[in-house]
């Protein structure tokens, strides 16, 4: 009885403390669509860059203020903020030895530059490679697709999911992760599906999208199923390519 009259007593005071310390669903909701808007407006200007429709000066500038805007409204929303240390390998199943070339040296900077869009020059990524004797998309273990995973945490902040056989687009259906964490954005081309969209927020490790051979050169037969990946550190607000083979190497595995 006494255990019982103090659960009585003490109940109201245990359901307003709940109630208070509780966070407001309605509140997370309104953070995360700011940053959803955000991102999206991200995605047309990326989609602009890509296909040379801006000015070089005015897509800098307005790159610059939409980054600034993406980290704070990614910590508003109550994004996590993963160290590097975290940070896992790109395939689900995979490892550092499917990277193309030998230790690395498919990375080329070649002068690379992120706001000449399509027509950028240079190979400043690494092609990771999965077993598709039939370039079919599937791994010939598993007969499955495989998983691209999210190397960073981050906010998705630019999309294509409809290429299709002759588009010129290089890229093919590709995903851009900014992580405010590391000031990093990340590019996963030629997928054959995406599983996130425009807004999402991601962790490492999280499933975004199937290998593929999508995108002008991936989609012919010379070349073999594979993931290409691009690292850019913003640095003054502006994307400047970073060889993430190291990180690459000693990325967490995932079976």
């Amino acid at each position: 009885m006494t255990r019982l009259f103090s659960f009585r007593r003490l109940a109201p005071l245990f359901i307003t403390l709940v109630l208070f310390a509780a966070p407001s669903t309605q509140a997370q909701g309104g953070d995360t669509e700011r940053l959803r808007a955000l991102a999206r407006e991200f995605n047309a200007l990326n989609t602009q860059i890509r296909d040379n429709e801006i000015p070089r000066a005015e897509a800098k500038e307005r790159f610059r203020g939409m980054i600034q805007a993406l980290s704070r409204e990614y910590r508003a929303a109550g994004g996590v903020e993963y160290p590097e240390k975290s940070w896992c390998f790109p395939l689900k199943g995979y490892g550092y030895r499917a990277i193309g070339g030998v230790r690395g040296n498919g990375y080329q900077l070649g002068g690379y530059d992120y706001f000449a869009g399509n027509r950028h020059t240079g190979h400043p990524s690494h092609d990771i490679f999965i077993h598709d004797k039939r370039q079919e998309g599937l791994d010939d273990r598993t007969g499955e697709p495989v998983q691209v995973l999210s190397m960073t945490g981050g906010v998705v902040v630019a999309e294509e999911k409809e290429w299709q056989p002759g588009s010129r687009l290089r890229g093919g259906k590709y995903l851009w992760i900014f992580d405010p964490a590391t000031e990093s954005l990340v590019y996963y081309a030629h997928n054959r599906a995406l599983h996130v969209e425009v807004g999402d927020l991601v962790r490492p490790g999280d499933a975004i999208a199937e290998v593929g051979r999508t995108g002008l050169n991936a989609h012919k037969r010379r070349s073999p199923t594979h993931l290409h990946l691009t690292l850019l550190s913003v640095a003054g607000g502006l994307p400047v390519a970073r060889n993430p083979y190291r990180a690459l190497s000693t990325g967490r595995l995932t079976d």
